[in-house]
């Protein structure tokens, strides 16, 4: 997400965190640095020169608290500023309620409502879907569609002409659902009798959230659409769309964060599970590279079951690591999508930049997992547990039964030989240790 302006604000802190000395000349140049990446990023000017201008001035004027150098003092004051940006972040929560979703044609309001669903139906709730839009052609087929594929029920008709009265028979239908979903007509523009049909459905489904969907491609134009429909409709929330695929992405984000209708969800790919709550100190965090780890975990476990993921937890901050835990490591990978977004919500040089993933593009790194595998399958049980017993022999047989080279067998011994560093050196931090343990709510490991 916002590769570009990430790239120019990870540039930024890195010349902070090399300079000889943090003077105002220093300063001076890195709210330069900042303003230039927040611009090229279609941020709001009189927006980019109040937060710049603040994180000058404090970066000047304040003292670092006890305990912190003056260099991760102002990188945490560019943190606080960015964090502003994006407003106080707001929690849906998982809860019996009805959402309708609305906004213009284009924007990805259908595809939204079934990662919506989804979204929900991952976290253990029953969830229905009502396709109300009756004007654009083949909107029921197209919801229909994408509900059966998670599972998810639509209630419709594809010749429905009556939003209202189907809205009214889907709301008798999913009475005792936790979460009903209403997918709403779209149009040009902000018409009149778009006004009239939200309302006329809003007074039939009394909605707890109304979320308008917009595409990031809009740019600082989604302020004054965001304004608009909540002036119409009292906007809950906004979900912006597509923020992986546009450079106008910050000026989106930052544009709707200013009314009264603050961003709750951010689509972050073509897939129906690429839909984040979004968290303004989290996304900073994984912006300026300081990653996130919280998300990383919620992840994990969203990927793996409770008792999996606790067990996986324990071996590996207790420093017991074998091919086998590598194996059930990489199925986990896998189930929690492409690797580069994973990479992203660790810390930058997580691993001191050494680590295995670190060295190569994360499709070929995704490439090189399946293969690894398809590797460790043709191993026996023993030599998943003793890879230091894999000698000529057994590399030769495991190469063979894999259809590999040796020296592909040899690439995943080196490879766990790497994570296996990696994992004890992480093990071995007992600070990072207990906030881990603790978020993911199991209890410490004693180390000996």
């Amino acid at each position: 997400m916002l590769d570009s302006l990430a790239q120019s604000l990870r540039g930024t802190l890195k010349k902070i965190a090399n300079a000889s000395n943090i003077d105002k000349d220093v300063i001076k140049d890195v709210v330069r640095d900042i303003q230039r990446a927040l611009l090229q990023a279609d941020l709001n000017v009189k927006l980019v020169l109040s937060i710049t201008k603040e994180v000058e001035r404090r970066a000047l004027e304040e003292k670092p608290p006890a305990g912190m150098s003056s260099r991760e003092h102002v990188i945490r004051i560019i943190y606080d500023q960015l964090v502003k940006i994006l407003g106080e972040p707001r929690d849906v929560g998982l809860k019996k309620h009805v959402i309708m979703m609305i906004g213009l044609y284009g924007q990805g309001k259908t595809t939204t409502t079934a990662k919506m669903a989804k979204y929900f139906q991952k976290r253990g709730l029953k969830v229905g879907v009502i396709a109300a839009d009756v004007h654009r052609p083949a909107a029921f087929d197209q919801l229909k569609q994408l509900g059966d594929r998670i599972n998810v029920p639509v209630y419709g008709f594809p010749k429905a002409k009556d939003s209202v009265a189907v809205v009214k028979k889907g709301m008798e239908q999913y009475a005792d659902f936790d979460i009903v979903i209403i997918d709403t007509s779209g149009r040009h523009s902000l018409e009149e009798d778009l006004i009239k049909e939200m309302e006329d459905i809003a007074k039939v489904a009394k909605p707890d959230e109304r979320f308008l969907v917009i595409d990031a491609a809009v740019g600082q134009q989604a302020g004054p659409q965001a304004q608009a429909f909540h002036d119409a409709v009292k906007v809950t929330g906004v979900i912006i769309t597509k923020l992986d695929g546009t450079a106008k992405a910050g000026g989106a984000l930052s544009a709707v964060a200013v009314t009264n209708a603050p961003v709750t969800f951010i689509g972050t790919g073509e897939h129906i599970e690429d839909l984040e709550k979004l968290d303004p100190p989290r996304f900073i965090s994984r912006l300026l590279g300081m990653g996130d780890l919280q998300t990383l975990l919620e992840k994990a476990q969203d990927s793996m079951g409770g008792k999996d993921a606790e067990a996986m937890a324990k071996k590996m901050m207790s420093g017991k690591f074998s091919l086998l835990e590598m194996r059930d490591q990489m199925e986990m990978l896998t189930k929690m999508g492409p690797l580069d977004k994973i990479m992203g919500m660790l810390p930058q040089g997580f691993g001191g930049g050494k680590g295995p993933m670190e060295m190569q593009d994360p499709r070929e790194a995704q490439a090189r997992l399946k293969k690894f595998k398809v590797i460790m399958n043709s191993m026996t049980k023993f030599e998943l547990e003793n890879p230091r017993e894999i000698k000529s022999s057994r590399l030769k047989r495991i190469a063979k039964g894999a259809g590999v080279d040796q020296k592909e067998v040899r690439s995943l011994l080196k490879y766990y030989n790497m994570s296996q560093k990696a994992v004890k050196g992480f093990s071995s931090n007992r600070r990072i240790r207990r906030q881990l343990m603790k978020q993911l709510q199991i209890p410490d490991v004693d180390m000996g």
